[in-house]
């Protein structure tokens, strides 16, 4: 991998200071954004070496601690391997966390996060690209249809809750987006079933909206994180292929 450079950094929002993992390739040049969230286990040593390895690929990666209203990463404390059918007490802690996460708050957050990349003299000028993991899909999915002005391409993997009944499910800004989408689905996820995959899929395709949907057989919540039980190194390597073919072609280093 080429030579990266990650420093920690904070961003200035409505509700407070958002402390960040900022990486980007070594050269001093600028390179086109990536806004990065993460899964509700939060910034860790496994998201900093996905958002390095993105890095490496030519991007200039933003992975926020989206949950710093309750501290600075780590917000909980975890283990190095992750296993939740082993550490209930992990996602007992984390729930209200992420339940206090509200699409208004996550949305005004997301806004900081884009005029700081707009601002940073390391990101390109232009559209910024997103993805998302867990939780995170979600945000991705959201910030496309928030911000689509400046996002031009995002991606969402093994997402939880994107196209409920609910009136603020993410799916229902489709007719928002212009940004182009890709989504990698786990089968094996009790949080997206199949008629959510379906209805999210509609109301892309009834918008108009350029993506791709795609179900991974056999994979479980958590596919692409290397840390958890539920780490799939074929649905990873696939998920990487996906993400960097979309980014490369929309916002990638090639186009700046």
């Amino acid at each position: 991998m080429p030579s990266v450079r990650g420093t920690s950094v904070d961003i200035p929002t409505q509700d407070g200071v958002a402390d960040a993992y900022l990486v980007r390739p070594d050269d001093g040049s600028p390179h086109p954004a990536v806004l990065l969230y993460m899964d509700a286990f939060g910034i860790r040593p496994q998201l900093r070496k996905l958002a390095d390895r993105l890095a490496g690929a030519g991007y200039t990666v933003l992975l926020p601690n989206v949950f710093y209203r309750h501290g600075r990463a780590p917000v909980v404390e975890l283990p190095d391997f992750i296993d939740p059918a082993r550490r209930p007490e992990v996602f007992e802690r984390l729930g209200p966390i992420l339940q206090s996460l509200t699409p208004d708050a996550a949305m005004r957050d997301a806004g900081a996060y884009l005029d700081w990349l707009a601002d940073c003299p390391l990101a390109a000028d232009g559209p910024v690209g997103a993805t998302g993991y867990c939780m995170g899909a979600g945000l991705a999915l959201r910030t496309a249809g928030t911000y689509p002005e400046r996002i031009a391409a995002a991606a969402g993997f093994h997402g939880a809750r994107l196209a409920t009944d609910s009136a603020d499910s993410p799916h229902l800004l489709a007719d928002r987006i212009t940004a182009e989408l890709y989504f990698g689905h786990a089968d094996q996820d009790p949080s997206l079933p199949p008629e959510q995959i379906d209805r999210l899929d509609e109301a892309l395709t009834a918008s108009g909206v350029r993506h791709r949907s795609e179900v991974y057989t056999g994979a479980h919540h958590g596919f692409t994180q290397a840390d958890t039980a539920a780490y799939d190194r074929t649905a990873d390597d696939r998920h990487w292929a996906a993400l960097t073919s979309l980014l490369d072609r929309t916002i990638g280093p090639a186009r700046a």
